[in-house]
Parts: C-alpha cells; structure tokens; sequence
C-alpha cells in the first residue's frame, strides 16, 4: 500500500457501558491492533471520517446513546467503509442476527474473549472484500 492508504490496524470499539469497552479494550490490545474507544454511533462516525481507512475491525454495541444505533452504523460503515469487519454484540433477546446487514457478524452478549479475538484476527488477516 501506498503511503495514502496506511495499512489498516485499528480497532474501534463502540460501547456506551464503560466496564465492557474496557473489557473489550483490554482483549483487542492483546491482538497487533490498536485499540480506539468510544460511546456513541456520532462519535465513532467522527472517528471514522478522520481514519475509516486505518480500521481493520470495528466492534459495537446494538444500544448506543444518541440519534443512531449500532446497526444503522454498521450500515453506514458497510456503505461507506466496506472493508471493516464489523462485529456487533448485544444482550437484548429481541435483536435478531438475521435482521443484521449481510457485511455484519453478531455476537450475543455476554461473549467470550475467544470469540473477540478471533474476530480480530480474522480482521488483521483476512479483510473483508469490497461489496460490489
């Protein structure tokens, strides 16, 4: 890759309940990815207009505060950043992976350590193809 397009090696981690994205954080630093942390779909948007194309992974919570949740942001990652692996959790009974967009794993709350990381390392070496 050129110096334009840095190869991607972030994670980002979007959970509004501060004890699980720091569970999660702790994970991911165990992976060669680093880790960015935030609350709310508004700020992991910022975040990705800044570096989308440094994000290998993203992993977010279903219930986020603010004017969107986590699907309509994986939507728009899907849209947006196609090669992100997105992973999205939750605890809700009524959330349905089959309700997910096609480009989205779902992981029921709680999940397992194992489980994030092998997501992770499905980012950093096998990354998503290009919808076309």
């Amino acid at each position: 890759m050129t110096a334009l397009q840095p190869e991607p090696h972030l994670a980002l981690i979007v959970e509004d309940d501060p004890e699980v994205r720091a569970l999660a954080a702790v994970l991911l630093d165990e992976t060669e990815l680093e880790v960015l942390e935030v609350e709310s779909a508004e700020a992991a948007l910022q975040c990705l207009q800044e570096r989308g194309g440094e994000v290998a992974m993203m992993f977010a919570d279903v219930r986020l505060p603010g004017e969107m949740d986590g699907v309509q942001l994986a939507r728009a990652t899907c849209k947006l950043w196609p090669t992100i692996r997105i992973v999205l959790t939750s605890g809700d009974p009524v959330v349905q992976a089959d309700d997910l967009p096609d480009c989205v794993t779902f992981m029921p709350k709680p999940w397992r350590g194992l489980d994030v990381l092998v997501q992770a390392e499905k980012a950093i070496n096998d990354p998503q193809p290009p919808v076309t």
